[in-house]
């Protein structure tokens, strides 16, 4: 197995994750949760594997100096052109986490690393060069796909000879990724490089509605309801993806 990277599926990306309620939600939940742990002060930004730009985006707005990561050239020439239309300015550097390291001289405010660890070969390598990249006292957003939502998910569908088999990677081509995160297994390979300040879940209800029903509700109630439960103690582990946002120890 190796990384991969959306060389070939940017617009089905755009399409699949933001075309809809799953990337309202999605960005909904990240950014309250930043801006709620975020100090009111332009901050240093790296962004690694940024996709479209969205939270990047986001940020610059706020003013801060975003540099801007990003493997797959489809999905950097995306985020410049977001950039462009709203007339902000990055950063932009085309390049894989492992290059990252020989490319940037200074550790950073704030490291955003959303969506990335579940489509690395090794997902646990990557943590100590984010650690490297992250300033003393700084921050590490780290939003990973939940292999408890995935089970959760085929045990309500009765996929039952999946389970047994444990196959939970998604298939070639699919948007579903290749290493879902155990949560607990991650928070042991956290040990002595972070500690987490506060989790959330992102989606903890919305992928599990009756197609009918997600057809019927409304944005704004679900993205007010998203939020009122995304650290409800029984609802937060439920996430489709879960956001943790660490300071470096």
């Amino acid at each position: 197995m190796s990384d991969r990277h959306f060389d070939q599926l940017a617009t089905r990306f755009a399409e699949k994750i933001y075309g809809g309620a799953k990337g309202a939600i999605r960005l909904a939940v990240l950014q309250a949760d930043l801006a709620e742990a975020l100090p009111d002060r332009p901050l240093r930004v790296l962004d690694i594997g940024g996709g479209l730009g969205h939270m990047s985006l986001w940020l610059a707005e706020r003013g801060h100096e975003v540099t801007f990561t990003e493997p797959a050239e489809p999905m950097l020439e995306g985020a410049r052109q977001r950039f462009a239309e709203a007339g902000q300015t990055a950063t932009f550097i085309q390049a894989p986490w492992q290059e990252l390291l020989g490319q940037l001289t200074e550790p950073y405010d704030l490291v955003i690393c959303h969506a990335v660890l579940e489509w690395l070969a090794e997902p646990h390598a990557i943590l100590p060069v984010l650690h490297q990249l992250t300033k003393p006292g700084g921050w590490l957003s780290l939003a990973f796909y939940n292999r408890d939502a995935l089970i959760y998910r085929n045990l309500l569908k009765g996929h039952f000879k999946k389970m047994r088999k444990n196959v939970m990677a998604g298939e070639k081509q699919s948007l579903t990724p290749q290493q879902p995160l155990d949560p607990r297994e991650l928070a042991t390979q956290l040990e002595g490089l972070w500690q987490v300040e506060s989790q959330s879940g992102v989606r903890v209800f919305h992928d599990y509605m009756p197609v009918e029903f997600q057809a019927r509700a409304e944005l704004a109630d679900l993205l007010e309801m998203e939020l009122a439960h995304r650290r409800h103690p029984s609802f937060a582990g439920l996430g489709r993806y879960l956001h943790w946002i660490c300071r470096p120890i």
